[in-house]
């Protein structure tokens, strides 16, 4: 190929229209994998009663997802480098469904797990492969804007999916096999969405597909979170089986790294590490996914169980958060694409998310609902701030033949870093409820779940028993709040080293045919991306 016909072959500037027809299956499928996480939110307790399980299978049901989905990233990412990224897109979707039909049926907690993973391989694809194409279509400089728009959808499925699994669960001619059973529709749109608006150069070029280092990667990960799932609840912290699962997880990751470092195609390339901004960015997203994801998850189970309310009521508890979120990652998106700053959000996000997550820890059975709104849209301010602006500072600061590995590293340390957080977090919350309800009712405790670790039907208990068990809950989510704020400040103090670079003004695809034409110039043969329907 001449450099002339590098040039011909430049994607030209997409103009609005055509970013949001291109963007209307991305948000379909976004809003599904929003949707499988927060339908099922306030639905759990009520799930894990009915199919008779306990606090670990609890903790299993939401881990299982995250775990699925933070192995599966790397692999999704690598492969939008090298593959068609719309129909991978669509590869994922169809696992969604398969797994939330399997989940819709499931007479059993082993069942509902299994079909939990399903559906975090599909959300893994999801969520590696939606933030790619917005950065292969849309400059980072004008990327802003429109990330407010998937703010919006993101606080639209995150609200609309407590809300809706709360009236499933509490409609008795409905129950909660619809929380699954309603992502079905939405999936199979936003398949169809993107067959007819997605359009997309894809690189016809000759590869190997690292299949030892995704297997080491993807064993390695899930023996160190398998062990962060149990240690403390199945077994002992300081036991055999924590030697075997650690041990074995640093082999294995070890010769992952080992693995990664000789190939021509890795799943996850070593050198990427090189860029200060990636580096910084990969740990502040594993901080972030700490702090996030595990001090909220459990925020459903507080509301129901320490404040006693509804599955319906808890869903709208949620909502100050979310506004926070919201309105933080629209406002600042905006800013953002109009000056071009970008590092002063994520420092002020650091700020106020260690703020809201100090805040949270204040609270317990008692504290009122003024109060713990605040602290929630603090919490959900800074979080808006931080989330998509790490991705768009590391996206901004990569070669565009780059671009799928970067954001599915970022993915992956978050997601990695929520599932660890879920995991020990849930841990620390069992524990410390089977410790107050010990406290309150010495051996007595046990019949109401103290040394089972059982999730408590309220609805089945006297109101003495009520009392007990709502102030155990209140006391063990403060706790929770507690460990997790250190991570948020650790994040702050990552974010302040990254070094704030002018955004790029050309997208993905613009950038790719002119690393293309470059390599021409250098005497290199390129890979030459070709348009695929």
């Amino acid at each position: 190929m001449t450099a002339t016909e590098a040039s011909e072959q430049a994607p030209t500037s997409m103009n609005n229209r055509q970013i949001l027809q291109a963007m209307s299956g991305l948000m379909a499928g976004m809003f599904v994998a929003i949707l499988a996480g927060t339908v099922v939110a306030n639905a759990l307790p009520r799930i894990i009663a009915d199919l008779g399980g306990s606090q670990s299978a609890y903790t299993w049901v939401v881990t299982s997802e995250l775990l699925a989905m933070t192995a599966t990233v790397p692999l999704w990412g690598k492969l939008s480098d090298l593959y068609n990224k719309k129909l991978l897109l669509q590869l994922s979707l169809g696992m969604f469904v398969v797994g939330s039909l399997l989940a819709g049926f499931s007479q059993g907690i082993e069942l509902l797990i299994f079909s939990r993973v399903m559906q975090g391989i599909g959300a893994g694809g999801l969520t590696a492969l939606a933030q790619v194409v917005m950065a292969a279509i849309i400059p980072p400089r004008r990327l802003g804007k429109y990330a407010g728009i998937f703010g919006a959808v993101f606080a639209v499925g995150t609200v609309a999916g407590p809300l809706v699994g709360g009236v499933m669960v509490d409609t008795s001619w409905l129950g909660w096999r619809w929380c699954f059973f309603i992502g079905v529709p939405f999936a199979l749109l936003a398949i169809a969405l993107l067959q007819r608006t997605l359009h997309l150069p894809t690189v016809r070029r000759d590869v190997k597909i690292d299949y030892l280092g995704a297997f080491l990667i993807v064993a390695g990960v899930s023996a160190i979170l398998i062990w962060t799932s149990l240690a403390g609840n199945q077994f002992d912290w300081a036991s055999w089986q924590t030697a075997v699962l650690t041990g074995g997880g640093a082999l294995l990751l070890v010769a992952a790294v080992s693995v990664e470092a000789r190939v021509p195609e890795p799943i996850i390339p070593l050198d990427i590490f090189r860029n200060r901004t990636v580096t910084l960015t990969t740990i502040a997203s594993l901080l972030v996914g700490v702090a996030m994801f595990g001090g909220t998850v459990f925020l459903s189970q507080y509301f129901q169980i320490a404040l006693g309310k509804s599955p319906t009521v808890a869903g709208l508890m949620g909502l100050p958060m979310i506004l926070g979120l919201l309105v933080a990652s629209t406002i600042a998106g905006q800013i953002i694409s109009a000056t071009g700053k970008w590092k002063i959000y994520l420092v002020a996000g650091g700020i106020i998310m260690t703020a809201g997550l100090a805040l949270l820890a204040t609270i317990d059975a008692n504290t009122g609902f003024g109060l713990l709104s605040l602290y929630m849209a603090i919490l959900g301010v800074g979080v808006g701030l931080l989330m998509q602006n790490l991705v768009l500072a590391a996206q901004n600061d990569v070669p565009a033949a780059e671009l799928g590995a970067a954001t599915s590293v970022l993915s992956f340390f978050r997601s990695m870093g929520g599932t660890i957080g879920t995991s020990v977090l849930g841990a620390i919350l069992a524990n410390r409820v089977a410790s107050e309800m010990a406290k309150s009712l010495g051996t007595e405790g046990e019949a109401a779940g103290g040394s089972s670790h059982a999730v408590p039907d309220m609805t089945t208990l006297p109101a003495p028993m009520r009392e007990i068990v709502e102030n155990a809950y209140g006391l063990a989510t403060a706790e929770l709040f507690l460990v997790a704020t250190p991570f948020a400040a650790l994040a702050l103090l990552a974010v302040v080293f990254i070094k704030e670079k002018p955004l790029k003004t050309t997208s993905g695809m613009e950038r790719l045919a002119e690393e293309a034409k470059q390599a021409v110039a250098d005497g290199d043969k390129p890979s030459s991306p070709t348009p695929v329907s």
